[in-house]
C-alpha cells in the first residue's frame, strides 16, 4: 500500500503517477514491468518513487485494490437497483465490466492482471468471501441481498453462493481475455452459466 508521502501528494501528481503505472502495467505483466519506464513517464526521480511505494509490486496491488473498491461500489449500486436480486446483479455487473474495458489501455491492464493472476492478485481484485469479511467490505452486499430470491437456508449458504459466483465471474473474465471474445459473446456465455445455476443442475 502507498506510503504517507504518496497519500499527501496533490491530486494531479498522484494521477500522473497512476496513469504512468497503468500505462506500464498495460504494456507488460507485473513481472516484466519496469520502474524505469514508470518514473520516466511520470517525470519523477527514482528516489521519489521509493518515497511513495516500496516497489513495483506495492504500486501494482494498490492499483488492483483501487479497482476492486470501485467495482464493489458499482456492484452495490446495481444490487440496490435490482432490489436485492443477486443473480441479476452479477449479470449486469459483468456486462458493465466488459463495457468499461473497451478502452485499449484499460483492457490491456486487466488482460495482464487476469491472464497472469496469482492468489494475491485474485484476492485483491475479488476479495475472498469469509465470515470474517462479513463485517468489512462484504457486509453491505450481504445486507442488501434478497434471500427470498435464493434457495438458501442461512447466511453461511449465502457466503458459498457468493464464492461460486466469484469463481464463475473470474473464469469468464479469463476467457474474455484469453480468447478475445466480444461483449455479446461473453455476456451470452456468462448468462448461460448463471441461468444453469438458477435452474439447478440435478433432476429430482
Amino acid at each position: 500500500m502507498p506510503k504517507p508521502t504518496f497519500i499527501k501528494l496533490p491530486i494531479d501528481k498522484k494521477e500522473t503517477l497512476i496513469r504512468a503505472a497503468i500505462k506500464e502495467f498495460s504494456r507488460a505483466p507485473l513481472f516484466e514491468a519496469s520502474i524505469s519506464n514508470i518514473i520516466k513517464e511520470a517525470g519523477i526521480p527514482r528516489g521519489s518513487f521509493y518515497q511513495y511505494f516500496e516497489d513495483k509490486e506495492d504500486l501494482y496491488y494498490f492499483l488492483l485494490d483501487d479497482s476492486s473498491k470501485r467495482l464493489n461500489e458499482r456492484f452495490i449500486a446495481i444490487l440496490v437497483k435490482q432490489n436485492g436480486d443477486l443473480m441479476e446483479t452479477f449479470i449486469e455487473s459483468f456486462e458493465m465490466m466488459l463495457i468499461n474495458l473497451e478502452s485499449i489501455e484499460s483492457r490491456q491492464f486487466f488482460r495482464n492482471a487476469f491472464l497472469n493472476m496469482n492468489y494475491k492478485s485474485e484476492n485483491t481484485l475479488t476479495p475472498g468471501v469469509s465470515e470474517e469479511q462479513l463485517n468489512t467490505r462484504l457486509a453491505e452486499v450481504v445486507a442488501l441481498v434478497d434471500r427470498n430470491k435464493l434457495n438458501i437456508k442461512d447466511e453461511m449458504e449465502l457466503i458459498h453462493v457468493l464464492k461460486i459466483m466469484k469463481a464463475i465471474t473470474i473464469q469468464n473474465l479469463i476467457q474474455v481475455f484469453a480468447k478475445d471474445l466480444s461483449i455479446d459473446e461473453s455476456v451470452k456465455n456468462y448468462k448461460l452459466e448463471v441461468n444453469l445455476l438458477k435452474k439447478g443442475l440435478s433432476k429430482e
